[in-house]
């Protein structure tokens, strides 16, 4: 029974055969895995049953969270020049800790789809992927600091 994720050989809690001496000398050892038992095997499958509960419910919550994220528009402000170009542009992880500021909803970084920094004052729509698709999006507002 694996207790980590290995690269090549399965995931964690996976139960395979494998030869003794790889067993023993590599995954064992190494702490990867251990030899799966009776009460350990039933322990695992209980694990993955509430795992994919989890799961579904963490899906169900997000997509209301998109939902709700339709409305929002959130503001930051930055310094610009006469032309509204930002002095520095604003990357994902500012337009995330915005959110997080602003709404209280966090989203990774990898969720905007953001083809390019924000490099200009004005509005400015962010699409959500979620499994390689647009599942939301939301408004940034950029202001002009003085």
């Amino acid at each position: 029974m694996l207790l980590k994720d290995v690269q090549g050989v399965g995931r964690k809690y996976d139960i395979k055969d494998f030869s003794d001496g790889y067993a023993r000398n590599f995954l064992i050892a190494r702490k990867l895995a251990e030899p799966a038992k009776e009460g350990s095997v039933k322990q695992v499958e209980l694990m993955k049953k509430q795992k994919a509960q989890k799961s579904v419910i963490d899906k169900e919550l997000t997509k209301k969270t998109l939902e709700t994220l339709k409305e929002t528009k959130i503001t930051l402000s930055k310094k610009a020049n006469e032309k509204g170009h930002l002095f520095s542009a604003i990357k994902k992880d500012e337009v995330v800790v915005a959110l997080k500021e602003q709404t209280n909803i966090e989203l990774s970084e990898e969720m905007l789809d953001m083809d390019t920094h924000l490099k200009d004052v004005g509005e400015h729509k962010i699409s959500i992927k979620l499994e390689g698709k647009q599942q939301g999006e939301f408004m940034v507002e950029i202001l002009a600091l003085k």
